[in-house]
C-alpha cells in the first residue's frame, strides 16, 4: 500500500503564515532563519523552510519548536497566529 500523504490542518497552515509574517518582520531571508535553526541542532534547509512557509511540507513539533527559538518567541505564538492590532 502507498504512503498517503498527510494533509495539513487549519493549526499548520496558520503556523506557516505566522513563521513567515515573523520572518519578513525581522528583516531576515529564508537562508538566515534556516541557518539558525540548523545552529539549534535541528538541521533545515532554505528549501526546506520555503515548503513549511508555503504549507507545502508539515511542520512536525521539533521543527515548530526550533523556528520559535529561532524567532525568539514562543512555540504557542506559532500555533495562534500573530495578534492582531
Amino acid at each position: 500500500m502507498a504512503a498517503r500523504s498527510l494533509e495539513i490542518g487549519p493549526a499548520g497552515i496558520r503556523a506557516a503564515r505566522t513563521i513567515k509574517i515573523l520572518r519578513t518582520e525581522r528583516g531576515l531571508a529564508q537562508r538566515e532563519l534556516a541557518a539558525r535553526v540548523t545552529a539549534l541542532g535541528r538541521p533545515m534547509s532554505n528549501t526546506m523552510l520555503s515548503r513549511i512557509e508555503r504549507a507545502h511540507r508539515r511542520c512536525d513539533i521539533d521543527d515548530l519548536v526550533a523556528l520559535a527559538l529561532a524567532l525568539h518567541v514562543s512555540p504557542l505564538l506559532l500555533l495562534r497566529g500573530p495578534s492582531l492590532p
